[in-house]
């Protein structure tokens, strides 16, 4: 509870009931020209405690949020896994490229540009080597 009451959180409370208070107000004034004759300040009356609803539920959500994520959760210890062999930490798993049977498309008037020569070559060496990171390319 003390995590809601830093000054980041005070400016958050004093905001929203700031925002509120407002809106409600607009209301409360387009309520009265509503009773003046203008028929327009109707959809207004409705549309700003619709606002400050927003602006309740927006908060309530932020302080859920910050609750839910307390110190005392995250230091709870995980239960004891069943025994047996562990797993190797150390082994990456390996994502096998998708190979798709299509033709690369042919150099307009038989030139080929040097940027794209060397970029196919790095592709088909990814290609080639579908365990390998980009770093490792040696080109």
């Amino acid at each position: 509870m003390k995590r809601l009451w830093t000054p980041a959180w005070i400016a958050r409370h004093v905001a929203m009931v700031v925002l509120v208070v407002g809106f409600l107000g607009l209301g409360w004034w387009q309520v009265t020209r509503a009773a003046e004759g203008n028929s327009l300040s109707f959809g207004y009356a409705i549309e700003w405690p619709v606002f400050a609803g927003f602006v309740v539920f927006v908060w309530w959500r932020e302080v859920r949020h910050a609750l839910r994520g307390t110190p005392d959760a995250a230091a709870t210890p995980a239960p004891p896994a069943a025994a047996g062999p562990e797993p190797p930490a150390t082994t990456p798993a390996v994502r096998r490229p998708v190979r798709v049977g299509r033709t690369p498309a042919a150099p307009v008037n038989g030139a080929e540009d040097g940027d794209l020569a060397e970029y196919n070559r790095y592709l088909s060496w990814l290609n080639a080597n579908p365990g390998a990171r980009p770093g490792d390319y040696p080109g």
